[in-house]
């Protein structure tokens, strides 16, 4: 079996850096800021970001932010839903800058939607510099037992995230977000069986080596 390449996890003060190095050079870091902290502070893969609506993080009728998100099972890797959390008070920082950078914009709005802050609830979160969601490209792999499986892939996005990690300095994909995401919460403590829920797998043994890595 050949080696397998991993994505690093990073210290906290390799984050500061690579959101520093963002906010400083990117052409929208609103977004781009918070594309990173949702992989980072609430384990999202690349494509279950670009998936994120509207409608997933606000609570219709007040538009507040929801502490608790249901990821609808159309949106994972697995097909499976799973609860995440936007409770991590940078994350709720740059959700709020975010949303407030796409409301003066105009940016995916209706004025007939207040219960949504006047957001429309059913565009995508992240939006690219045309104003539509990040494209989704259908891939096929093979799964252990040798079936082929297909998928859906935010290659935009993907190559986005590594942009910008290039730029400050560190060579990684999306997936080192989720692996700094599973790191830090075992070392405070939190069982391996938890961490693997929070990720979307199956089990601890799940076949993308989110988890099974820090054994």
């Amino acid at each position: 079996m050949p080696p397998i390449k991993r994505a690093p996890t990073l210290t906290p003060s390799q984050l500061r850096h690579v959101l520093a190095v963002t906010q400083a050079t990117s052409r929208h870091p609103e977004r781009d800021c918070l594309a990173i902290l949702l992989t980072h502070c609430a384990g999202l893969r690349c494509t279950e970001t670009a998936r994120l609506e509207v409608r997933d993080i606000l609570v219709q009728g007040s538009g507040k932010l929801r502490d608790e998100v249901l990821l609808r099972s159309a949106t994972t890797k697995n097909c499976r839903s799973r609860v995440i959390f936007l409770t991590n008070p940078k994350l709720r920082d740059a959700l709020e800058v975010y949303l407030s950078y796409r409301l003066r914009n105009r940016l995916g709005c209706v004025l007939s939607a207040p219960e949504w802050r006047g957001l429309m609830p059913f565009t995508k979160l992240l939006l690219t510099h045309r104003g539509g969601g990040f494209e989704l490209v259908k891939k096929r792999r093979i799964l252990p037992d040798g079936r082929k499986a297909e998928y859906w892939a935010a290659d935009a996005l993907e190559a986005r995230f590594r942009e910008l990690y290039r730029a400050a300095g560190i060579k990684t994909s999306s997936h080192a977000g989720r692996r700094s995401f599973a790191s830090a919460l075992l070392k405070k403590g939190v069982s391996l069986e938890q961490v693997a829920i929070l990720l979307g797998h199956q089990d601890i043994y799940a076949s993308d080596y989110d988890v099974i890595f820090l054994l």
